[in-house]
């Protein structure tokens, strides 16, 4: 098999930092070629070597056997690469065909948009993918999945002979992912190569045919996905084994504190009416698939979205929660699924984002505020909750998604809240990372703090959660405990293959 790219020795360092060592890296004709690392590995910063972003320091880009010299993304474009970030990069109000041609529009004899000829190439190129969409709405009306075979056809329209995919995945339903992957499977058998970076060890073994290695910057090796186990994967990564990655759980005490009681929680008129409970010091796990209501209700609980009625008790007191401020006033805290656009203020720092609801806490007189004190509680609670980064005044955009996450939990903390909503925890999170994020939320079950976690990740639910609220179409099925929180059960529940689906 010919070698469509090949990375040699590339070296990058930024001011005070060495993100890369002599990486090396070899694409061929046709391959899905996996890139593993933890967050902060240099996986970013390869890829924007590759695609003419940043100048590596030294070492070499060759394209078919061409040594390549970009000084610039349209460099990296003009040679046929491609790259598909997380956050796409669409006109959200332009058509997909618009989007598609965006500065390099078509035009007839006259000098007018030749929109009929563009719109026919966008035709054929959803045709190559396979995919059918609405090429005449503005991307905004398109889901999450459509606008990424968007971004794909952007690509291919280029010519892009390597494809470039940067956690494809994030933000699709099972089914979509697998549309997704029919899409690879195709573009390889067309000689397209493509690099695909997740952290989803499955869609690896799934779609890939070899793997990379990066950690702390540095080429730890290369392997076929065929003869590789995970835990030698992980073991890569880390630089460790990881026996467990969910820590031990403490069995509760017969007689249970009970610090909310959803008597009565119904979205809509027409919706099911919900009931649960959340105990004192566990963690309650919303499971279901995808559409299923689990955020939904959660966000109704804590008066995130308006609901038709609700009947809450929160530490036995009839509270109203109407809204994520009544919510922190009777100490319940959401982390969002979407940290950096609904958790965190990027560009400010640790410390900005860490006291950002609770200031009034850190005033002195004259409500000015005292920047020494403010500083010791930030940087007690950056060391409680292990938060890697050189100072409390690094800009949180800087930081790893697992810190990040640190970073929203240490501000519930200084708001002393005694309850913890978590949507979709490690989305985004190495494997490392999650490893962390998981003994961090049973060191806080341990001093009483009680946790909701929403998860669409199976493995995540049934390792981590103490009990387990399956939803199914907008209603809580069943709450399971002890050995029925398994896998099958909750699957079995999730997707109606329960007798009567009833809740017990």
């Amino acid at each position: 098999m010919s070698s469509l790219l090949t990375l040699e020795h590339i070296s990058k360092s930024f001011p005070g930092v060495k993100a890369l060592t002599d990486i090396s890296l070899r694409l061929d004709k046709g391959e899905i070629h996996a890139l593993l690392g933890e967050n902060g590995a240099g996986k970013s910063t390869l890829m924007k070597i590759l695609c003419g972003i940043h100048r590596p320091d030294t070492g070499s880009i060759y394209i078919n056997g061409k040594q390549m010299n970009f000084h610039n993304y349209h460099d990296a474009i003009a040679a046929g690469v491609g790259i598909i970030f997380q956050e796409f990069s669409l006109i959200p109000y332009l058509t997909a065909t618009e989007n598609i041609f965006l500065g390099r529009e078509l035009t007839n004899k006259l000098g007018l948009l030749d929109r009929a000829t563009m719109h026919m190439k966008a035709e054929a190129l959803f045709d190559r993918l396979g995919v059918e969409i609405d090429l005449a709405a503005s991307v905004d009306h398109l889901s999450v999945a459509e606008q990424q075979f968007v971004e794909i056809a952007k690509a291919l329209a280029l010519d892009a002979r390597i494809l470039v995919l940067d956690e494809p995945t994030a933000t699709l339903t099972p089914s979509e992912a697998e549309h997704l992957f029919k899409i690879m499977r195709e573009l390889k058998s067309q000689g397209v190569g493509m690099i695909f970076i997740s952290h989803h060890m499955e869609e690896i073994y799934e779609i890939c045919d070899r793997i990379t290695v990066l950690r702390d910057g540095c080429g730890v090796g290369e392997c076929e996905v065929k003869s590789t186990e995970v835990d030698d994967l992980v073991e890569m990564m880390v630089g460790r084994k990881i026996e467990n990655n969910f820590p031990h759980k403490v069995p509760h005490a017969d007689v249970h504190e009970v610090v909310i009681d959803a008597r009565s929680i119904q979205l809509t008129k027409n919706a099911p009416v919900n009931s649960f409970k959340l105990q004192k010091g566990e963690i309650l796990g919303f499971a279901g698939l995808v559409g299923s209501g689990r955020t939904e209700l959660a966000m109704g609980l804590l008066g995130g979205i308006s609901v038709y009625r609700k009947d809450i008790l929160v530490n036995g007191q009839p509270k109203s929660l109407k809204s994520p401020a009544d919510a922190l006033n009777c100490g319940i805290g959401l982390l969002p699924e979407s940290r950096k656009t609904e958790g965190l203020v990027l560009p400010f720092s640790i410390r900005e984002n860490i006291t950002l609801n609770n200031l009034a806490k850190h005033c002195g007189k004259g409500f000015i505020i005292n920047h020494r004190d403010e500083g010791v509680v930030v940087d007690e609670l950056m060391r409680k909750v292990r938060v890697k980064a050189p100072d409390h005044e690094t800009p949180v955009r800087n930081l790893s998604g697992g810190n990040q996450q640190k970073v929203v939990i240490a501000r519930w903390l200084n708001h002393e809240c005694k309850v913890l909503i978590f949507d979709e925890p490690t989305r985004g999170i190495d494997v490392g990372a999650k490893a962390e994020i998981y003994r961090l939320m049973r060191a806080l079950t341990g001093v009483g703090i009680s946790i909701i976690m929403i998860s669409s990740e199976l493995p995540e639910i049934v390792g981590v959660s103490d009990r387990v609220a399956v939803f199914r179409q907008g209603q809580i099925v069943k709450i399971l405990e002890g050995d029925d929180v398994n896998p099958n059960e909750i699957m079995r529940y999730a997707t109606g293959g329960d007798r009567d689906g009833q809740l017990h």
